[in-house]
């Protein structure tokens, strides 16, 4: 299968896989790292709903 037509976030975890496994980081590492970045874009996300949603003074 040709990641050309898959979508974003395959060609995202595509190339995450490729870097972290480049670097030999032990799998528990990675996980660790990856729920904080889970947490910090869910903030980002919850944040950026937020601020759509407040009425213009």
């Amino acid at each position: 299968m040709s990641l050309e037509n898959a979508p974003d976030e395959v060609k995202l975890a595509v190339d995450l896989i490729m870097l972290l496994e480049s670097h030999q980081i032990p799998a528990q590492t990675v996980l660790d790292a990856l729920e904080i970045v889970r947490r910090d874009y869910a903030n980002k996300l919850k944040n950026a709903e937020s601020a759509s949603q407040t009425p213009e003074k």
